[in-house]
């Protein structure tokens, strides 16, 4: 418990410690043996302003703002009209378990925030900067970029950066929720927020501290509760237009009735402050925002960042997943496993030629290549460095070098034109060349119009993407979709492997939005689609879609920003775990906001009537509050 909340169990005791008493000399009548009714008033006083002078003192300072319908001021006027009508030991009790009841939700609301506040430890309180051979220990948000950090054993990495000297292992789990320590070493980037194992390590910095990965994190945590649920929305609407209505109501019952059945004015008193007392809306303000925090903080714990409680809610109603291929299905990592000279039929190649055919190919694609930072046209070059060295790359002058979108790369050599690309790029140059059938990403290569071969490169299935998709549809997604911008045959293969339902191949990159677009037109309005893709490539398909999660992120900052969500690893098996994290908080906050209703709603008329105590109406109050933060409570179990 913090200060606040020790002081107020204090008051609390202190006015139990009081009122017991109290209850049972008033049940036994000799309350009413004192000489004078104004002696058991100021006794009852005592516990009542213990317990209850915050509420009061907050009241009249939101009655002075102009902020007068709130359950301070239900509280209020309740107790007051209970001591006007003389049931002074019913004010008490009132107040004491209405602050009882307030005291259980700032401790469960704590215990709520704990989940995610826990995130809060990965910031750094120092770096250890290295000046002229001397170490210096200074603010993270101090350290320029490019400066040279030295991290000890089991420190906090303080900034994003490149390992320039040291080997050792990284517990990743406050940003991941894995336990499996990530090895670094020389040449190997490093991000904010993970503890040091036990090596040491040089580091150069790559960002400043406000652009660094922990930092992202730490603003995204804090703005997660700004972002509503329309159910959280609702609710605060509710309270805005329920609470003045119910004190008008109360007001009009402690009035009319006595008036036109001419009838006792402290009956009808006491049965209002009855029904301001079940009115007081605690139990919907507080259990539903924090139904949504503790499914926030559960999806935390399983290391996935959810940017507000909206996300929450529509990952609820998802029904149809988009997945992009590369990086987010497989891993991204190409490599050369085939390098096919084109056929001459006529003139048949011995071994020799077939090999030097292919050294050709090869070292012409790498040459052209060498000036793209795509994942597979950096596959080219290696595969190529590995075969000849760097040496024979360097050889082949390219100029006029230009990246076509979507279909490949050209330039010059010798002062005639090199192309190294799809087949589509083949038939719009009008090179003729037959296409390769078989698995795999393809890439051809033609000089002087005329077609030397393709280069085969395979990607590979992500570990656990099969189980991913399998646990997906297990938890009601009806339809999975991939989009790809690889050829038929590589995508197709993929997708058999995995399951999917429905896969678009050949993409350009702007065509995988009017993909989504086509997907969300015949999805009905409560069917909500996800883009899983990996949140740099494929922002704008991630913005357009109900749901983006962004893939692959841990230390993209483009992830970070694009998507809703957003996982710290590549595990995707994990959509499928915030999916039913999502659901479960739906149904509680549902379950809360049915109950609460209901049994109010049961107790106001009951009260109206005549038929309800203040105690039933202390029940309504607090007990319909407390079991609804119970409720709420169990979205914090994963």
């Amino acid at each position: 418990m913090n200060k606040r909340q020790k002081r107020d169990l204090y008051r609390i005791i202190a006015a139990a410690v009081l009122f017991v008493p109290l209850f049972v000399v008033e049940h036994l009548g000799l309350l009413e043996l004192l000489p004078y009714p104004w002696i058991a008033l100021l006794i009852c006083l005592v516990p009542y302003l213990i317990v209850g002078y915050d509420v009061i003192k907050e009241a009249a300072h939101n009655i002075k703002n102009g902020q007068i319908f709130d359950e301070n001021f239900l509280m209020m006027i309740a107790t007051f009209g209970a001591f006007v009508i003389g049931e002074y030991i019913e004010a008490v009790a009132v107040m004491l378990f209405y602050q009882i009841g307030e005291l259980f939700q700032s401790y469960a609301v704590g215990k709520s925030r704990e989940s995610i506040t826990a995130l809060m430890d990965i910031c750094p309180e120092y770096a250890n900067v290295e000046v002229d051979g001397e170490l210096e220990e200074v603010d993270p948000d101090d350290v320029e970029i490019g400066s040279i950090i030295v991290i000890k054993p089991g420190e906090k990495v303080p900034l994003d950066g490149v390992v320039i000297e040291g080997e050792s292992f990284l517990d990743t789990s406050a940003l991941t929720g894995e336990s499996v320590p990530r090895k670094v070493s020389v040449g190997k980037d490093i991000i904010s927020g993970c503890i040091n194992g036990n090596g040491t390590l040089r580091v150069k910095t790559t960002k400043e501290f406000d652009d660094s990965t922990v930092a992202k994190i730490l603003e995204l945590v804090e703005n997660a509760t700004n972002k509503k649920a329309k159910v959280e929305n609702f609710i605060t609407r509710f309270a805005k237009y329920y609470t003045p209505f119910v004190t008008i109501s109360a007001v009009l019952l402690a009035v009319i009735p006595p008036i036109l059945l001419q009838d006792n004015w402290f009956i009808w008193l006491e049965r209002a402050c009855t029904f301001l007392v079940v009115s007081c809306p605690c139990a919907l303000v507080i259990s539903v925002p924090m139904g949504f925090f503790g499914g926030i903080g559960a999806a935390s714990k399983e290391g996935v960042l959810v940017k507000g409680s909206n996300y929450l809610e529509l990952l609820s109603e998802m029904d149809t997943i988009v997945f992009d291929k590369t990086g987010t299905l497989t891993n991204g990592v190409f490599e050369v496993t085939a390098v096919v000279p084109a056929v001459d039929e006529k003139n048949v190649k011995t071994e020799l030629e077939a090999a030097m055919a292919e050294c050709e190919v090869l070292g012409l694609a790498a040459a052209l290549e060498r000036f793209s930072t795509h994942p597979i046209a950096e596959s080219i070059v290696i595969a190529h460095e590995r075969r000849q060295g760097d040496l024979a790359i360097a050889e082949v002058k390219m100029t006029d070098v230009e990246e076509i979108a979507g279909h490949g790369i050209s330039g010059k050599f010798s002062g005639k034109a090199v192309y190294a690309g799809n087949y589509k790029l083949m038939k719009q140059m009008q090179i003729p060349c037959e296409e390769y059938n078989g698995a795999g990403t393809v890439v051809y290569v033609a000089y002087d119009n005329t077609y030397l071969g393709c280069i085969i490169i395979s990607d590979t299935i992500k570990q656990g993407a099969k189980e991913a998709i399998a646990d997906l549809k297990k938890a009601g997604v009806s339809k999975t979709v991939m989009l790809t911008g690889d050829r038929k045959e590589a995508a197709l293969a993929v997708a058999k492997a995995l399951g999917i339902d429905e896969v678009q191949y050949e993409l350009l990159p702007g065509d995988k939005v009017d993909e989504v677009e086509k997907l969300l037109s015949v999805a009905g309005r409560k069917k909500r689609l996800a883009f899983v893709g990996d949140g740099i490539n494929d922002a704008p398909v991630l913005a357009r879609a109900d749901i983006g999660f962004a893939m692959g992120s841990l230390g993209s900052d483009a992830a970070i920003e694009a998507a809703d969500i957003v996982i710290m690893d590549d595990d995707i098996r994990k959509i499928a775990h915030v999916m039913k994290i999502s659901r479960k908080t739906m149904a509680i906050v549902k379950e809360n906001i049915v109950f609460a209703l209901g049994v109010k709603g049961m107790v106001l008329i009951l009260g109206a009537i005549g038929m309800a105590s203040m105690w039933a109406a202390v029940f309504a109050d607090v007990g319909v509050a407390v079991i609804a933060i119970l409720n709420s409570m169990r979205t914090l179990r994963k």
